[in-house]
């Protein structure tokens, strides 16, 4: 009786560790800001709120992206950020597969990117 009590809490105490493991390898990564840049191997950088960053198939939401402009009379050349959406398919979300994030890092609330972002969503 001894033997087949110590075989089962052997047993459970070897199922909750690799439930534990199998949990931390692939939780989700909690945000404290509500945006974040994602940096893809093809250097392309989108902000938005992303979700299931532990996944195989994170997804980017409300996303915006950098794009640069030149002035045709001056010349110059300025970066102005776009709301995801507005193309022809009208996407509402971005599914990523994580092979080709490079970095994911948190858009601070100060920083000019959340000020644009926040005076886009005002608009």
């Amino acid at each position: 009786m001894r033997k087949y009590f110590l075989m089962v809490a052997g047993l459970a105490a070897l199922a909750l560790a690799g439930r534990a493991a199998y949990g931390w390898v692939n939780r989700d990564v909690a945000f404290t800001t509500p945006y974040q840049a994602v940096l893809l191997d093809d250097n392309q950088v989108y902000y938005g709120k992303l979700s299931g960053f532990g996944g195989a198939h994170p997804v980017l939401t409300d996303v915006y992206y950098v794009k640069s402009r030149v002035d045709p009379q001056t010349k110059e050349s300025n970066s102005v950020l776009v709301k995801r959406g507005k193309e022809l398919h009208g996407p509402d979300r971005m599914y990523l597969n994580k092979q080709h994030i490079v970095l994911v890092e948190p858009v601070g609330t100060g920083s000019q990117v959340a000020k644009l972002i926040e005076q886009t969503n005002k608009e």
